[in-house]
């Protein structure tokens, strides 16, 4: 075993990070006993060198540190902590588990997708599988990329799922299933007018972590989605096409750079409510062995796991040495990744004390509001936990905090469910859902407006299943939510009928009208933009295949949809009436000059539960000047057709027809330009059907 020259070293910051005299290592543990720094050469599973840190010279208050001089930047490194065990006790969990330092920006052992590496000399597979650290030592030059800074208010949010993204054979790309496969797509994402790309967890994790098998083929299935993080810091080596020696690192900077040189932002879906050790009997990476009572939230007597996530276990976020962890993470891919923003998962998780009781004012929560490095940075809330705490609308008093919408969500698609009803709490959501936000000094852009995400059906399958489809998921059809409020249009699935295809094409044009024409900040799936299906299953979570990858030859055999979704962005982005900063005065129900409400009839409204119609015109004189057009947006959830009567316009002005769900392309939306004169006051509108009318100056007063 080699020897390697060191010394004290210093214990800030923490992690690794290269001197002119070497690479400094620091390491938090407060219960460890014994600490050993281990270095491996690359693909070899034996130990080449191994420095056992001195608590009287490598140790500063619950930090341990070394300085190792003229290292070889090529090796791999992990630590060794031993100290107490007594899980049913202190809740101490020590071993002689190879441990990954919790900051470390590279993991290697990973860059083939769903491949095991073994390296040589393992005993084993699983023994194999560890990953190791590798050393921060490389440059990168960002030519000049600083953040883009768009306004909430003016965001277009398209999640995706970088592998699912491009890993069809259909998508065209060099390097399908990778950082620069989504960057191959940008043309794309610019075509369809997207603001901000929301990527599904990105921090490494073992996708082959799952131990169920489809049911059909008996084959293995994976952890697709990623929330189970193992390393918070470190980018998903098997997304990069060379994701060896660190190059992840690069790879993911490169798409960064290019998706802002194309004015995308980057927003990371974070996952710091819980990691992938589990409970009790899952297995140890890093945080369980280096302080479990710490970083988890244990039982006061039982010492078990809190299990606030569904994972089996919950980190420890108020503790003062995990909220350390947690800013670093942000800042540090804020400041040395670049990216835009976060959407916090089971973000609830954020606001649970050392006992896991609810606190009233977290400092986690309102110190990442506060903290002065992510001043410019996104900040969204799941506003809620596994464990029914819901928040949605009080997750945070502070008005950085933006929150994924849920009752948007489910109003919408009680509106369009078949069901009818919800016209009031309809009206409420459209017009930015004040009853949730306007108390607390926010905007209407706090509310991310979604009716689909990747948790849930898709658009396609929201308007084609009465219930989920999760049988190819290995768990008997248990999992998945079995709330969807979806309808399937009159057949359970595919279907020849050709009035039921009909129906279901208008429901999805009418969603996403109501989408797009909502005040607050709208979140699309990709995918739904051109009619993708996951064939029912609304719990994707396992499914590297055909079921969870978008199939590219879809944008062209639904290109009329795919159209219809491009200029409805392209409208929303036009026209600041659709971007409100401030509520609507008096939103809750009178009638204000900025919006005014009817059913059937102008001046006439009906909030009753019977209500099956909701229509509203936007007046663009509101806007300020220059004024925007007026809008007249009409929206029928009956199953029956409606005579729906116009509002009158100003003198000088006149209707025309901008979109109608109900048509068929390329009458159901028109470019502005092209919108034909709306003639008469009163028209026929299809069941579940949206029309829009744009106002514009009467050719014959020019």
């Amino acid at each position: 075993m080699s020897k390697l020259k060191n010394t004290p070293g210093a214990p800030l910051p923490l992690g690794n990070f290269r001197t002119p005299k070497g690479f400094n290592f620091s390491l938090f543990s407060r219960h460890g006993e014994e600490v050993t720094l281990l270095f491996f050469k690359s693909g070899r599973d034996e130990i080449h060198a191994a420095i056992e840190l001195d608590p009287l010279v490598n140790r500063t208050g619950d930090i341990w540190h070394v300085l190792v001089h003229d290292l070889d930047p090529n090796l791999r490194y992990g630590y060794r902590v031993r100290g107490p065990w007594g899980p049913e006790g202190a809740g101490h969990r020590f071993g002689d588990d190879l441990l990954l330092d919790p900051y470390a920006g590279a993991l290697t052992g990973g860059s083939n997708w769903g491949e095991i590496y073994v390296r040589q000399g393992a005993e084993s597979p699983a023994r194999g599988f560890h990953r190791r650290g590798c050393l921060a030592c490389e440059d990168f030059d960002w030519e000049g990329d600083k953040p883009l800074n768009i306004p909430l208010q003016d965001s277009i949010i398209y999640e995706l799922h970088v592998r699912g993204f491009s890993c069809h054979p259909s998508s065209g790309v060099a390097h399908p299933g990778t950082y620069r496969g989504l960057v191959e797509k940008i043309p794309y994402l610019k075509e369809l007018g997207i603001t901000a790309v929301e990527l599904l967890p990105v921090a490494e994790f073992n996708e082959n972590e799952n131990r169920n098998r489809n049911p059909l083929t008996g084959e293995l299935l994976r952890n697709f989605w990623g929330y189970s993080p193992i390393s918070f810091f470190a980018p998903k080596a098997s997304y990069a096409v060379n994701g060896r020696n660190g190059n992840q690192v690069r790879e993911f900077k490169e798409m960064v750079k290019a998706l802002h040189r194309a004015g995308i932002e980057v927003i990371l879906d974070i996952v710091f409510n819980h990691t992938a050790e589990g409970g009790a009997d899952g297995p140890v990476y890093s945080f369980r062995g280096l302080d479990n009572s710490i970083y988890y939230l244990l039982d006061p007597h039982s010492r078990d796991y809190l299990n606030f996530s569904g994972c089996g276990n919950t980190l420890n976020c108020n503790h003062p040495l995990v909220r350390k962890l947690i800013m670093d993470c942000l800042r540090y891919w804020v400041i040395e990744m670049h990216v835009d923003g976060f959407r916090f998962d089971l973000a609830s998780v954020l606001g649970r004390d050392t006992d896991g009781e609810v606190m009233k004012n977290p400092p986690m929560v309102e110190k990442i509001a506060e903290d002065p490095i992510l001043a410019n940075t996104k900040i969204i809330a799941e506003a809620w936990d596994a464990a029914g705490l819901y928040q949605v609308g009080s997750f945070s008093n502070h008005p950085r905090w933006a929150e994924w919408n849920g009752r948007y969500r489910d109003d919408v698609r009680a509106f369009i469910n078949g069901g009818g009803g919800g016209v009031a709490a309809l009206a409420t959501r459209v017009s930015g859902s004040a009853d949730l936000y306007q108390n607390n000094d926010k905007a209407p852009f706090n509310s991310i407006n979604f009716i689909t995400s990747h948790d849930g059906f898709t658009l396609s399958d929201l308007v084609s299943y009465n219930r989920k489809h999760n049988e190819m998921n290995g768990e008997d059809n248990r999992d998945g939510d079995n709330h969807n409020l979806s309808w399937n249009s009159g057949a359970e699935g595919e279907t020849d009928d050709g009035e039921i295809n009909r129906l279901r094409r208008r429901r999805i044009r009418s969603f996403a009208a109501i989408l797009f024409l909502s005040q607050g900040t709208p979140m699309l799936v990709a995918g739904d933009e051109f009619g993708r299906s996951q064939r029912g299953n609304n719990n994707a979570y396992c499914q590297d295949n055909e079921i969870s990858w978008l199939d590219w030859r879809l944008a062209e055999s639904n290109r009329d949809l795919l159209r219809y979704f491009r200029l409805l962005i392209g409208l929303r982005k036009k026209h600041p009436i659709f971007r409100r900063e401030e509520f609507f005065p008096d939103a809750g129900g009178l009638d204000p000059h900025e919006i005014h409400w009817q059913s059937l009839r102008p001046g006439e409204t009906d909030w009753s539960h019977e209500g099956r119609i909701l229509g509203f015109m936007l007046d663009g004189v509101a806007v300020g000047e220059p004024r925007d057009d007026d809008f007249f947006v009409i929206l029928n959830g009956d199953s029956a057709n409606a005579r729906i009567m116009t509002p009158t316009l100003p003198p000088g002005r006149c209707w025309h027809l901008l979109l109608n769900s109900g048509a068929e392309t390329p009458g159901d939306i028109y470019p502005e330009e092209e919108a034909p004169l709306f003639t008469g006051n009163e028209f026929e509108l299809a069941a579940m059907a949206t029309l829009v009318l744009i106002s514009r100056p009467d050719a014959g007063d020019d």
